[in-house]
């Protein structure tokens, strides 16, 4: 049974969230202070956290930034949930390493989707080779990525994205199914985030950037051949 975490003040949503993923099968527990949160997290650790953003004693991104700063957390998957709704929170959790983004209110069975596409993606991602293009090697089990034998750091996001078009290698995506696969459904698709990261993830990658290219009126890849 898989173990899944929930901190969130109000004792009317964890309730509700605890029992609709109870009676879906998952094994839950909720925490109304980060200060509980940490401690069960120094026992077994959970498949999946659930994380509201406005809390006592300390927020929920900079909970999610020392569990992404962490070895033996960074891995877990993050699903934020809160009442802010604005473009810059979205983007602020997802680049801060969340894997999806939930705005309250919202339904407990559209949670439990979520919660299950979320892992699924996670079970995904560790049985995936590792893939070498040209210079660029990029192993996202042990989430490395080399160019020319030097390491390069990337962030969650920029690192989803490109693995999510070596994933595809050879084939042009579209816009909004790269959004979908980083972003996912409920991201804005009007706006130029995808933009931002590719320019930067080609940067970062340096003699290596050109391997993703531009296809106009479609969207992205990274060609089979280089």
């Amino acid at each position: 049974m898989e173990r899944i975490f929930l901190l969130e003040d109000d004792d009317s949503i964890r309730k509700l969230v605890i029992y609709a993923l109870g009676s879906q099968g998952y094994e839950a527990q909720g925490f109304d202070r980060p200060s509980d949160f940490w401690k069960a997290m120094e026992g077994p650790q959970p498949a999946l956290v659930l994380l509201d953003i406005m809390l006592p004693e300390e927020d929920g991104l900079s909970i999610l930034q020392k569990l992404r700063a962490s070895a033996a957390t960074k891995r877990i998957p993050v699903i934020m949930l809160t009442a802010k709704n604005t473009e810059y929170d979205r983007v602020v959790g997802l680049d801060s390493g969340a894997d999806d983004f939930i705005s309250k209110p919202f339904g407990m069975m559209e949670l439990v989707a979520r919660v299950r596409a979320v892992l699924r993606r996670t079970e995904q991602k560790q049985e995936t080779e590792d893939y070498q293009v040209g210079e660029l090697f990029v192993s996202p089990q042990r989430h490395v990525v080399r160019v020319a034998g030097e390491e390069v750091a990337l962030t969650n996001k920029e690192f989803e994205l490109l693995c999510l078009l070596l994933e595809h290698q050879g084939i042009a995506m579209t816009r909004d199914a790269i959004m979908d696969g980083v972003w996912g459904q409920e991201f804005s698709r009007e706006n130029r985030t995808l933009d931002v990261h590719v320019r930067t993830l080609r940067t970062k990658l340096g003699q290596a950037g050109h391997y993703i290219e531009t296809v106009r009126g479609v969207g992205y890849k990274i060609g089979g051949t280089v």
